[in-house]
């Protein structure tokens, strides 16, 4: 059994926030689990080509954007899905801070962070 405490977890500034990594590849479940805190009014061109992410919201609000414009408004009790490594813009709200528990997989090895610089979507 894994026991682990926000206190204790791996945290990671991943750009335009943190991503506290509750489990790793190296913990053999097959899948990862982080608490992601999305900055107030940050805007971030994401995309994951070598795993796929649901993430649930538990605080704030903000928006998912497909590339093509459709906007997703995000609130406690949304779950989004990248089922096909979607490039996406997160979007925070501009007066408080997103929050989400995501799952990935496979597993994220625990350092991955995201460049945020340029147009191009940032991916691991």
């Amino acid at each position: 059994m894994i026991i682990r405490r926000l206190s204790d977890v791996k945290t990671v500034e991943w750009g335009n926030g943190l991503s506290r990594r509750f489990l790793l590849n190296a913990d053999g479940m097959g899948y990862s689990l982080t608490d992601t805190v999305v900055r107030a009014g940050t805007r971030s061109l994401l995309e994951y080509r070598n795993h796929l992410e649901a993430c649930y919201c538990i605080e704030g609000r903000g928006m998912v954007e497909d590339l093509d414009g459709t906007l997703h408004p995000i609130e406690p009790g949304v779950m989004y899905a990248l089922d096909r490594h979607d490039a996406h813009y997160l979007i925070a709200d501009p007066n408080e801070d997103l929050r989400l528990v995501c799952v990935f997989s496979p597993a994220l090895q625990g350092d991955e962070r995201h460049s945020l610089a340029g147009e191009v979507s940032s991916h691991y």
